[in-house]
């Protein structure tokens, strides 16, 4: 059974975290594995929160996405038109569109495609991040890429561009566009953007290793979560999260959300506005790695199926994954 696979595959590889398995809202597998806090020895639980990293760049895109179908932003609004004089090396013609596909082609902040090991420390002032406008000098002097539209590359800083953009078309502060269009909708009561530094005790603790110890990601990562990744939840909340999103209840027809809009064949994945799509089935996922922090989670709208594992840990999703989503 898929169960003892799981079980023996936590146990090999030491995994931290949740595994989460419904079909239309009926939860058929839910375990938590490892601590939550190594120091005070709190183990996780089927209900603790965790950092998703970069799978919340799927709440960005919707609390984008209710903007345009507002009429406040467009699809071909370009970013020069918000930004004025702000980060003037983002080309002229670069849309929301292409920030959202990632395929704007603007230099990244914490590029991922450069190399390195997701274990380096790259946020000298972290403590200082907790508004998008604060993120404005990390997101500076990078040259771009390549012209708008010319192909895929994953952009981090993207998406916190878009978190801005929205901000300045809605006057809205971004963590409070994606409670008030993401969250509520959704009736996702667990989930919110915590401080990296004061983390409450139903959130688990990111670990990294780092010179041989196991350490708390706490410097790592900006202390508050922005438009491209780090907000906190729970296994169920994301399962509601699948069921209101494609129930209409967010942003209404998920259509053109879900549309393919680029192929990555090197992933054999495909992308559509802040989701990455299945290449061959009609399977939707939000994916998250971070120092600390690793997420997955794919729904498949035709069976109304959630597969979910979070981890508190930077590889301990991965193997969970390949044994637990078909």
């Amino acid at each position: 059974m898929v169960e003892a696979e799981i079980d023996a595959v936590a146990a090999e590889t030491g995994f931290s975290g949740v595994v989460w398995v419904d079909r239309g809202g009926e939860v058929e597998f839910a375990e938590a594995y490892g601590l939550a806090n190594r120091a005070y020895r709190v183990a996780n639980g089927v209900d603790t929160r965790f950092g998703i990293a970069s799978g919340s760049k799927g709440f960005t895109a919707l609390a984008v996405v209710s903007l345009v179908r507002e009429g406040l932003l467009e699809l071909g609004t370009t970013a020069r038109s918000l930004l004025g004089d702000d980060l003037p090396l983002i080309a002229d013609d670069v849309t929301v569109e292409h920030l959202l596909t990632h395929t704007s082609g603007i230099g990244d902040y914490l590029d991922e495609d450069a190399g390195g090991e997701i274990t380096d420390y790259f946020v000298g002032a972290a403590h200082e991040l907790t508004s998008t406008e604060a993120f404005l000098p990390l997101l500076a002097g990078h040259v771009s890429k390549f012209g708008a539209g010319e192909r895929f590359s994953y952009c981090n800083g993207g998406f916190v561009v878009l978190a801005l953009l929205a901000e300045r078309a809605s006057g809205v502060g971004y963590h409070e566009l994606v409670r008030e269009r993401v969250l509520r909708p959704a009736g996702m009561d667990r989930t919110d953007f915590l401080r990296a530094d004061e983390l409450p005790g139903d959130a688990a603790v990111g670990y990294l290793p780092i010179d041989g110890v196991d350490r708390s990601n706490v410097f790592h990562l900006p202390v508050m979560a922005s438009g491209d990744g780090g907000i906190h939840s729970t296994a169920g909340d994301i399962s509601k999260f699948w069921r209101a999103f494609f129930g209409g209840r967010i942003v209404g027809s998920v259509d053109e959300v879900v549309r393919a809009r680029v192929d990555v064949l090197e992933q054999g994945r495909r992308y559509g506005l802040g989701f990455w799509l299945d290449e061959r089935s009609d399977r939707v996922m939000l994916v998250g790695a971070d120092a600390g922090v690793s997420f997955k989670s794919v729904h498949e709208p035709a069976s109304g199926t959630t597969w979910t594992v979070l981890s508190n840990t930077s590889p301990g999703a991965w193997p969970v994954a390949r044994v637990l989503i078909p």
